[in-house]
């Protein structure tokens, strides 16, 4: 899984990552596998131009938490333990606060056989939720650490243990 991510990213290695939704979303093949009819657009796309103005704002997410909590889903966190904007100790305290039992205490996790992270897996009745954190990872983790939030997401959605 992680090679594919490589490859296709490889052939923008001359571009920051900030570029890459722009290169991508005007790369022909792209627009082919999306459907994207010829001529829908004659300029590049590029990501919204203007500001937007937020009317509303949220004082806090942990209510939303909590009525997730109490579903029969599962949920995985994650935060890169160098991200300074959202703290992994802010993540850990809000999941504190579900009040979730332990299923899995805190290990390490690895990719490549080198440590990624550290992960944690809580529940309660049919809910369960996965915490990560990305080693070495800032605020926007799948940017700073594609491989490791790639091999993350895989073997979360798969099912199969960080």
């Amino acid at each position: 899984m992680a090679e594919t991510y490589d490859v296709w990213l490889s052939r923008f290695q001359e571009y920051r990552n900030h570029m890459a939704s722009y290169i991508w979303a005007n790369d022909l093949t792209v627009r082919d596998a999306l459907h994207v009819r010829k001529g829908t657009r004659t300029a590049e796309w590029n990501k919204c131009r203007k500001p937007r103005d937020y009317d509303q704002n949220v004082a806090s997410a942990l209510p939303y938490h909590e009525a997730l909590s109490k579903t029969r889903y599962k949920a995985l966190a994650y935060s890169g333990n160098h991200d300074a904007m959202v703290s992994y100790l802010a993540t850990l305290k809000w999941i504190r606060h579900l009040n979730l039992t332990v299923d899995d205490d805190l290990r390490p996790w690895m990719v490549n056989d080198e440590v990624a992270g550290f992960t944690k897996r809580y529940k309660r009745d049919e809910f369960h939720l996965t915490f990560a954190t990305i080693k070495g990872a800032g605020h926007t983790a799948p940017e700073c650490k594609p491989v490791e939030c790639l091999a993350m997401v895989h073997r979360w959605f798969s099912s199969s243990p960080l």
